[in-house]
């Protein structure tokens, strides 16, 4: 097997050699490529390579952020006292920096009014503007009109 580690010449050695030698540093021979021709084998401490892994694991996990999608129904004829009040919740939302998934929601025949709800929907987007920038126009799935409003970046 071929053998690499700290203080050791790269070469070939036996496998009973490799593992004196391990002893001998008082670390563990792990197999690292067991595919190759021969097999490739380190010498290291592996529970201080394991915790070192865990490490920049935690680190990396730390760094990443959760998008969170909070979302707002409105209904075809939504009243205006209704409509304001729900687009406070959707600036307070994107101020928070959470995604906005606002929808309009047909029940039974009144998928007749799709304009409406589209035309409420680009309303919240042009009273958003400031907060957050659309992500997508209103798209009619089914029996509900979406639209994608993400928070702008703070400065």
């Amino acid at each position: 097997m071929r053998l690499v580690g700290e203080n050791i010449e790269p070469g070939l050695f036996k496998l009973s050699e490799a593992l004196r030698l391990a002893d001998e540093f008082e670390l563990d021979l792990v197999e690292i490529s067991p595919n190759a021709d021969p097999p490739v084998c380190k010498i290291m401490d592996y529970k201080k390579f394991v915790y070192e892994q865990k490490k920049r694991d935690k680190a990396l996990k730390a760094k990443s952020t959760q998008v969170v999608v909070k979302e707002i129904r409105f209904g075809p004829q939504t009243d205006e006292h209704d409509y304001e009040f729900k687009r406070k919740n959707a600036e307070k939302f994107l101020k928070e920096g959470s995604k906005l998934k606002a929808f309009v929601f047909f029940k039974g025949r009144s998928i007749i009014y799709k304009d409406q709800g589209q035309i409420l929907l680009l309303r919240l987007a042009t009273d958003l503007e400031e907060f957050g920038k659309v992500e997508s126009m209103p798209v009619l799935e089914g029996k509900r009109m979406i639209i994608f409003i993400a928070p702008k970046k703070k400065k």
